[in-house]
């Protein structure tokens, strides 16, 4: 018998009735020579600290750094996970082969070669590795089964990512806790989450430091058209003044009027993370949520797998387009004019060299309505059709239209865009929020040189604005380019090799922070709190909060991977890096400032077990403030907040059954803690 092996039950179905195991069974399906079974997702983990010695049990400063010799792994503990892996030991012991028909990534690989291994598999592997989960897809697969040994150095570098995400999160997060944690408080630190954090509370460092200066721009407006001084901007107004009343009387004069035809070329097809930076900026979804949205379209077989880090097809998926297109019965309109002559194929789209295991986002081309789609699923399925189609089409043709034109000694510019051809806009002119983005500049009149006529000049006041706060879009943009701005598609797809995470861990690390407690959400805004501000200012070494660094170990995994780095050395390099973290830890000297009583205003402010008192208790002063209120644990930033404004800079959710209730902590006259009305 042949033992298949899926990530979740659902999954497992859809196998066994295409392959003929059609009996069901406690545990795993049967028939045609097959057995079909299935894990939920992880059934196992690496083990915690103190498996490996009772000694690293307790939290003690002075058993730091932990560094098992050999790490191990270890069932969850949960009756539903013992009682399925029971079922898959006893199944790969009385096989003949087994088939990893596991997610067709880093993790799946990782949570299926560590069943097998806990399971003590001694029995030859092959690989199902599919792109979708189409009848089609994975009868192809099934014809085409890889020897499993194919993907060791996935499964290496997923052992090293865990690895080290254990090492410095087990390590550092209980280094900075007992060194600087106060009552109940513990301080989160990771490999990636830390970095994010850190690029977070930096921007709004930049942003709360940011003073706005008022500057004056010169305009000027010729035959109904606007033209912007070329000189830049003015900080005197005096001078402004003079220059618009000097020109106010003149002719303005054209110097040169061109116009030159160009090309916009389609948006690339979706990868996970241009995905739900679309569907944050297009509709508020997190990137979490976008991904539950895309996941649920891959195991209904509507899209391709999705996470994904690259925007191509290989050239072999071409002869199938126009079949998808075909099928996409819902986008006729759009699909018709392509069907019937040879589909466009350009390297922006089919390129294999940028495409190892998986492909871009695409439709299946299998029919939406035979399922039940939410309307949040339905338009990410629309966005990725949408895109998917657009490829296709024409390069969109525009004018560019570029004046020059002068008053006295001064220069002005005008500009302009006319879409002359839409080619593959169409497929985007009826969505209401792009037609400002998609739309045409101001149109020109045409402008003959030399020309000259009045004109009505005008100072512009302005201010400078402060750099803006992340959204999840940017965020996760920021997150594949180690920080780095990058707008441009080309070199963003150069730096992914060195981002922070994988596009498949980036929603869930951003989600983490979010329920620590060390960001928050204002509208599309993302925000850090006190706690997570104060937690970036307490790590003083750049090894756990720079994105390039961080950069840089994710290539190294990524070369894993590849086979082209040793995992005895990353391994090596790790355990090194964490001495080093907790040498600098211990030796570093905490800071506290002196907060005076807010109550007698002569002593000042000192920890207890359970909250702040006055250090003139003796001599009478009864103030005392909790380190934690109503589930919310009070930071030291969070407390000079109170004490000198009144309430806390952000809101909390106090309520868990209203997480959409925000309230802020408030400290009242009588320096009492409270909750403000919902905002």
């Amino acid at each position: 018998m042949k033992l298949c092996i899926a990530e979740k039950p659902s999954v497992a179905k859809d196998i066994a009735q295409i392959i003929g195991a059609t009996n069901r069974n406690d545990g795993y399906w049967e028939g045609n020579g097959y057995w079909v079974s299935w894990t939920f997702g992880h059934l196992c983990t690496l083990k915690e600290p103190a498996d490996y010695t009772p000694d690293w049990k307790q939290w003690d400063i002075n058993t730091l750094p932990m560094i098992p010799e050999n790490f191990g792994i270890k069932l969850i503990e949960n009756n539903g996970v013992k009682r399925q892996f029971d079922t898959i030991a006893h199944l790969v012991d009385k096989c003949d082969e087994v088939i990893n028909c596991g997610d067709a990534g880093q993790e799946g690989e990782l949570i299926q070669r560590w069943v097998l291994s806990k399971a003590k598999n001694k029995k030859p592997i092959k690989r199902l590795w599919i792109s979708s989960l189409t009848k089609e897809a994975i009868q192809e697969g099934f014809k085409n089964l890889k020897e499993g040994s194919k993907y060791d150095n996935l499964y290496a570098a997923g052992t090293a990512r865990a690895i080290g995400d254990w090492l410095l999160g087990m390590n550092a997060t209980r280094l900075y806790t007992l060194k600087f944690g106060a009552f109940k408080q513990v301080f989160s630190v990771g490999r990636v989450q830390t970095p994010t954090l850190a690029l977070i509370v930096e921007r709004q460092k930049e942003i709360d430091a940011f003073v706005s200066e008022i500057y004056f721009d010169i305009k000027t407006t010729y035959r109904d058209v606007e033209f912007a001084g070329t000189k830049g901007k003015l900080k005197e107004k005096e001078k402004g003044a003079e220059i618009v009343a000097s020109i106010k009387e003149v002719d303005f004069e054209i110097k040169s009027y061109t116009q030159k035809e160009g090309k916009e070329l389609a948006p690339s097809l979706f990868d996970l993370t241009s995905i739900q930076v679309e569907c944050n900026k297009k509709f508020g979804f997190t990137a979490e949520e976008t991904l539950t949205y895309v996941q649920h379209l891959y195991e209904q077989k509507l899209v391709t797998y999705p996470r994904v880090d690259t925007a191509y097809l290989p050239n072999d998926v071409y002869p199938k387009i126009a079949g998808i297109l075909k099928n996409l019965s819902a986008y006729s309109k759009f699909t018709e004019p392509l069907l019937g002559k040879k589909i466009r194929k350009t390297t922006k789209v089919f390129n294999d060299k940028k495409v190892t295991d998986h492909h871009a986002i695409i439709p299946t081309g299998e029919d939406p309505s035979r399922v039940g789609l939410s309307l949040e699923q339905k338009k990410t399925y629309d966005l990725i059709t949408r895109r998917f189609i657009a490829v296709f089409y024409p390069d969109c043709i525009v004018s560019n239209t570029t004046v020059l034109g002068m008053a006295l000694k001064h220069e002005f510019r005008a500009t302009g865009k006319q879409i002359l051809e839409p080619g593959w806009k169409v497929l985007f002119e009826s969505k209401s929020n792009d037609t400002k983005s998609q739309g045409e500049d101001q149109v020109m009149p045409v402008f003959e040189k030399g020309e000259k006529g009045p004109h009505e000049p005008q100072l512009v006041e302005k201010q400078t604005k402060a750099p803006s706060y992340f959204t999840e879009a940017t965020l996760l943009r920021a997150m594949e380019s180690a920080g780095k701005q990058v707008d441009d598609d080309e070199l963003r797809d150069l730096m992914k090799e060195n981002g922070i995470g994988r596009p498949s861990t980036r929603a869930n690390i951003i989600e983490k922070l979010f329920s620590r407690k060390y960001l928050v959400r204002q509208k599309k805004r993302i925000m850090a709190t006190a706690t997570g501000k104060e937690l970036i200012d307490l790590i003083e070494t750049d090894l756990l909060k720079s994105a390039e660094l961080t950069g840089v170990w994710e290539k190294k995994l990524r070369d894993i991977e590849r086979g082209e780095f040793d995992i005895k050395q990353f391994k090596e390099e790790l355990n090194q890096m964490v001495r080093e973290l907790t040498e600098q830890v211990k030796s570093q000297q905490y800071k506290e400032k002196q907060t005076g009583c807010p109550k007698c205003e002569i002593g000042h402010l000192i920890r207890g077990k359970t909250a702040w008192g006055c250090s003139d208790w003796k001599k009478g002063c009864k103030f005392t403030l909790p380190f934690e209120y109503k589930g919310i644990t009070i930071s030291d930033s969070e407390l000079q907040e109170l004490l000198q404004k009144g309430e806390t800079k952000y809101n909390y959710i106090f309520n868990k059954k209203k997480p959409k209730e925000l309230k802020k902590m408030v400290l009242d006259d009588k320096l009492k803690l409270g909750i403000s009305k919902p905002s």
